[in-house]
């Protein structure tokens, strides 16, 4: 693995491990028309990848019951175990949660019914190969359904991609390559998949807080790279940054858009 693979994974776990207050309100509303695309059935076993705080997973193993079988995997051991103790407050008996990157997984062909993957997609490193061996992994007429949002979606960090360049700094879109519907229909029909289903939906809103927009940006792994800026450069792009999420905001505060997009298909 590259020293910049290394870096950005490790942004990630660092990243992700620091969210002590993962869920609220949102995440369970942007999980829910991904479990409703899905039609989960009793008995079913289920992989859900880069599972979080297990809001999905949790949810479906309620679904597929004790006949069923529900595997999250995370690369974060911080949102490992707060999936656990959610799991085990619950007093499932039907869930298992594994460390492990999703770039890497390995499992016997034809081992799941259904494999989700919410809001998580964008961090992995090939989303075509990551689709080509889901698509093994899956029994005939098996289900995948994920979430991923639109190439311009979150315009909170549209703007910070921006005003980085300004500086030098060149910051990747996490949601250039499965950023519209045409783009997921594409993939999916070159691994394999058929009936094919894309559903938009729109979960932006007013952003009140330009220096959490500002951390949230910078600590992810597509924002750390404004690290490389000698610290006077950072302030400064810091400070412009925030002084223009306040003068593009109203009195109800900052747009930042979340179009996303909810896929399904199947496993020919």
């Amino acid at each position: 693995m590259t020293t910049r693979m290394n870096e950005y994974k490790q942004q990630i776990i660092t990243d992700f491990n620091s969210r002590i207050n993962y869920d609220n309100e949102f995440r369970y509303r942007f999980a829910k028309p991904l479990i409703e695309l899905a039609q989960l059935k009793p008995g079913q076993r289920v992989l859900d990848v880069a599972t979080g705080t297990g809001i999905v997973a949790i949810a479906a193993a309620k679904i597929v019951g004790d006949a069923g079988y529900v595997l999250g995997v995370d690369i974060s051991t911080g949102m490992l175990a707060q999936a656990q103790r959610k799991v085990e407050l619950e007093k499932l008996q039907n869930i298992e949660l594994l460390e492990a990157d999703a770039d890497d997984l390995n499992f016997d062909d034809n081992s799941f019914d259904v494999i989700f993957c919410s809001a998580a997609i964008a961090y992995l490193t090939d989303v075509f190969t990551s689709l080509c061996q889901w698509y093994r992994f899956l029994n005939t007429g098996g289900i995948v359904a994920f979430s991923c949002f639109a190439e311009t979606a979150h315009t909170a960090s549209i703007l910070f991609r921006e005003k980085a360049q300004i500086y030098g700094i060149t910051v990747p879109n996490p949601n250039a390559t499965l950023g519209n519907p045409e783009k997921c229909q594409y993939l999916l029909q070159q691994v394999g998949f058929q009936n094919i289903k894309v559903v938009t939906q729109q979960f932006g809103f007013y952003l009140n807080d330009a220096e959490s927009a500002w951390n949230a940006n910078a600590n992810s792994a597509y924002g750390y790279q404004v690290f490389q800026l000698p610290p006077d450069k950072l302030a400064q792009l810091k400070t412009e940054y925030i002084a223009e999420i306040h003068a593009s905001s109203t009195e109800q505060g900052f747009w930042h858009d979340v179009n996303s997009l909810f896929v399904f298909a199947r496993k020919s």
